[in-house]
């Protein structure tokens, strides 16, 4: 791609937990990963099981340097790591980065726990990896290259979780995942942060109907994306983080009901690409 070019792919789009089946081949299974391509800036948002398949396409193009960025830690967004081929491999360097942990922990040491008996059978020092941890405080930005600009923001999630809007050469792409609105009014932050956005990733987990019945869990609904996407008058809006429970066909239901409702809506599958 060329060195102006900013491109998102998506390798893992649930919420929670895995999914496996015939009634979820379409969309995918897997939970939440995305790469993002700033010219020849790697940039991943979260670490969920999709990471995996990312790994192993990264795995066979030479010497890999890259960017984390986690919206948080609960499991469905860590599972990933374990099992990400290219921090094996010595020749790699990648900088982690959070900002919801601070200051009763770091990233490292959350990590660490995870890759710990009796959870799991090596320790997180496996990794050959140069690998750089990036605490920072929610509100900063970050540069994590010269032309590369992401903005944060702190969201409503149990054990507080964070938004992401990276901006390179005019072009912008909000991750905004795990959070959860209040009936009747838009997130300050969230529209903040969506601001003109070229494209937003949000956090559809529920149908407005559903969310009754969950709220306080810490996460939105499809219509609220729509909602929050016209306010903020984003050009694209990939509705992403399904509940596992959500076939394929419940699904296609809410891309038909979202593309009525907001043009420029999307239901988010893995291998989806885009490039604003």
């Amino acid at each position: 791609m060329a060195a102006g070019d900013l491109r998102v792919r998506f390798w893992g789009v649930r919420g929670s937990v895995a999914c496996s089946g015939k009634d979820t081949i379409r969309y995918g299974g897997n939970t939440s990963c995305v790469e993002v391509r700033c010219g020849p800036h790697l940039l991943i948002f979260d670490a969920g099981t999709g990471l995996r398949p990312l790994g192993r396409a990264l795995d066979s193009g030479g010497a890999v340097e890259g960017d984390l960025f986690f919206s948080h830690t609960h499991h469905d967004h860590i599972a990933g790591i374990p099992f990400f081929r290219p921090l094996y491999d010595k020749a790699n360097r990648f900088r982690f980065w959070a900002g919801h942990l601070l200051p009763e922990r770091t990233l490292h040491e959350v990590l660490c726990m995870m890759m710990r008996e009796p959870l799991f059978p090596v320790p997180f020092d496996v990794f050959k990896a140069e690998i750089a941890f990036k605490d920072f405080r929610c509100g900063e930005e970050l540069r994590p290259h010269p032309d590369v600009a992401l903005r944060t923001t702190s969201l409503n999630h149990p054990n507080r979780a964070v938004g992401y809007r990276v901006d390179y050469r005019g072009k912008s792409v909000c991750y905004v995942t795990d959070t959860e609105h209040k009936q009747g009014e838009r997130d300050r932050n969230v529209l903040e942060l969506a601001d003109g956005a070229d494209v937003l990733i949000y956090d559809a987990m529920f149908t407005d109907e559903e969310y009754l019945r969950y709220a306080g869990w810490g996460h939105s609904t499809w219509q609220e994306g729509v909602r929050v996407a016209e306010a903020a008058k984003v050009k694209t809006l990939v509705l992403f983080h399904h509940d596992p429970d959500h076939d394929d066909s419940f699904l296609d239901r809410i891309q038909r009901a979202a593309k009525r409702a907001w043009p420029g809506a999307r239901v988010a599958r893995e291998g989806m690409v885009i490039e604003p």
